[in-house]
């Protein structure tokens, strides 16, 4: 499992418990990834790859660049990079999979942006709602994301990411709403009706992209 994010980069494999991080960031693009990726893989086995992406995917591809990242994600050959099938989602539709129980689950993520999607008993739909436009001429992700908590701190944030979590519960009818990404455990009144992300969501995704 390679889980891409704009601060780190997570790995994972099926036969090995620990996550390795590698640093990202607007300096990283596709091939500083496999590269990255390859270099900590070096000696392990594996077979196939699972991709999660923090952006929009269509047809299993990144289908427009991250806003956090470098360049050249669209259209980069990835499994002849790796030298193995690659599946790719939405990091956040992956995370969201992995944390999956019943009903319709909203799932938001809490990280240098903010991801979103919704889980049914039938589909996993990856959500494009961190640039909508929430308050003040700012969108949800300059509230909720790194850089809001910087701007705002702690107090301030955490109150505006339960804000947003309750106005989108709402609008989408969610019956569980799981608060996940690297930030959730700053995360400290949960609602009912809400829980923080499984540590191993993104892992427990990845696998399942395989395994159906």
């Amino acid at each position: 499992m390679v889980d891409v994010g704009g601060t780190h980069i997570k790995l994972r494999g099926s036969d090995w418990a620990e996550v390795t991080r590698i640093d990202s960031g607007m300096h990283m693009g596709p091939t500083q990834m496999v590269a990255a990726v390859r270099e900590v893989l070096e000696g392990r086995r594996y077979d196939v790859v699972a991709m999660g992406y923090p952006g929009v995917v269509r047809g299993g591809a990144p289908a427009e660049e991250p806003v956090n990242l470098g360049p050249g994600w669209v259209g980069f050959d990835y499994s002849a990079a790796f030298g193995t099938p690659v599946r790719t989602i939405n990091d956040a539709a992956m995370q969201a999979l992995g944390n999956y129980a019943d009903g319709n689950m909203l799932f938001i993520g809490f990280g240098t942006g903010m991801g979103s999607a919704l889980v049914t008993p039938h589909d996993v739909l990856p959500l494009e709602l961190a640039h909508a436009p929430y308050r003040k001429g700012r969108t949800y992700e300059e509230y909720v994301g790194a850089a809001g908590r910087e701007r705002m701190g702690d107090h301030k944030w955490e109150r505006h990411c339960l804000r947003v979590a309750t106005i989108l519960r709402d609008a989408l009818q969610a019956t569980d709403v799981v608060l996940g990404g690297g930030n959730a455990k700053r995360l400290h009144q949960i609602p009912d009706g809400m829980r923080l992300g499984a540590p191993d969501a993104a892992f427990l995704g990845g696998l399942q992209l395989w395994q159906r």
